[in-house]
């Protein structure tokens, strides 16, 4: 780290913090009075001002993460103190409607092979977007990453400022997979793009570290299909995780009017969009197909939220809990919720899922993206909002 770097005005909320205009008092994380009396966890506002954050990822040592923010700017955050620092050698971004800097992972084995990996929306130079895939070699003491560059396109690039997807995780076998959205296109029924396997739109993306095509995916061998699909049929899935005790990859995805899901990810799998799925069209409430949405050509979610319940779950971020901070929340899946605002926790066990309780409820907070420390065990959260903050969920009795 470079001594001479600013950290931009962020203080942990009350505290009695004071921002020069360049300099700022570090700070560290306060509990939210509003979760004095929770029995199981209380709240940890640790960072503020961060610019509709979308994405993080915990580097090596504790107490530091990488965060990115739609408009462009990836910031490595000293959570314990409050210190952020922009990084530079970000790509140029489209940040129009959803589009902008959206998610952060760093390669497996970071400490030999210091990558890390961004998903943006970007363009060409007729203004049409694509999900677009990189990497650069994250330099601590220049505070850049260096050597960056663009791994994958997942064409076409469309007139569209919406539905990117773009969640990325890297499986055991250092497989990196990337969630594309739809793109909101509304050609519903068979001819839609997410299931034409001719394009990446709607889809599932499965591709070496490098950016190349394993060779063993499963359309590789198929003069109809792209070989870089893993899965399609995909409305917009922007939360994806991979289940620490099977290795499986799970995802949750948008549906429209309801219909949100949450599916374990197989290889060549159909995933229905629009054909099967229990979503209804916006306005109309018009069905996309029987019901139950049953079909043999596609697979089947593990849990979904149908037309009957009036909220529905838009969901993004999804991280399982495996830690030692919260033991009666072990095996369980954590999913933030955009619209309804809280974070929810779900019951697992196989492949039944069952809704167990809203957390943070009540405080208005739209959540992006949630994560488990890999040291403490604590919950992170990141907040959708021009001036958010990085909380975190900690044990009552800490």
């Amino acid at each position: 780290m470079i001594d001479d770097a600013k950290p931009r005005a962020r203080f942990a909320a009350m505290l009695p913090c004071m921002a020069l205009a360049v300099t700022a008092l570090l700070c560290g994380p306060v509990a939210d009075a509003a979760e004095a009396a929770d029995p199981i966890y209380r709240v940890e506002r640790l960072v503020d001002g961060f610019e509709h954050p979308w994405g993080m990822a915990f580097l090596p040592g504790q107490g530091r993460m990488l965060i990115t923010e739609r408009p462009g700017r990836l910031t490595l955050v000293a959570y314990e103190t409050g210190t952020v620092r922009e990084v530079a050698g970000v790509p140029p971004v489209d940040a129009r409607g959803q589009g902008g800097l959206l998610d952060v992972a760093l390669h497996p084995d970071f400490g030999a092979e210091p990558w890390v990996y961004l998903t943006w929306a970007g363009n060409d130079d007729a203004g049409l977007t694509a999900t677009y895939v990189g990497r650069g070699r994250l330099d601590d003491e220049a505070l850049e990453l260096a050597d960056f560059e663009v791994l994958f396109v997942a064409e076409p690039h469309v007139d569209s400022t919406a539905h990117y997807g773009s969640r990325i995780v890297f499986d055991a076998d250092g497989r990196l997979y990337v969630t594309v959205g739809d793109r909101q296109f509304k050609n519903f029924g068979p001819e839609h793009h997410s299931q034409d396997r001719t394009t990446y739109i709607g889809t599932t993306l499965r591709l070496e570290a490098d950016g190349s095509i394993p060779p063993d995916n499963p359309f590789v061998d198929d003069p109809d299909a792209l070989d870089g699909i893993f899965s399609f049929g995909h409305r917009n899935s922007q939360g994806m995780a991979v289940h620490p005790e099977t290795g499986e990859i799970w995802q949750n995805e948008h549906g429209e009017q309801n219909g949100d899901e949450v599916n374990v990810i197989q290889a060549g799998g159909n995933y229905g969009w629009p054909i099967a799925t229990y979503g209804r069209r916006y306005g109309t409430g018009f069905k996309f197909a029987p019901t139950p949405p049953e079909r043999p050509d596609t697979i089947q979610p593990v849990f979904y939220w149908d037309h009957t319940h009036p909220e529905g779950f838009p969901p993004s971020g999804f991280a399982f809990y495996f830690g030692d901070a919260f033991p009666e929340w072990r095996g369980n899946a954590l999913m933030g919720n955009l619209a309804h605002r809280y974070l929810g926790r779900f019951t697992v066990d196989g492949h039944d899922v069952a809704f167990a309780e809203r957390l943070l409820d009540g405080r208005g907070w739209r959540i992006r993206d949630v994560a488990v420390g890999p040291e403490d065990g604590f919950v992170y959260v990141l907040i959708d909002a021009a001036d958010a903050p990085l909380i975190r969920l900690v044990p009552a009795d800490r």
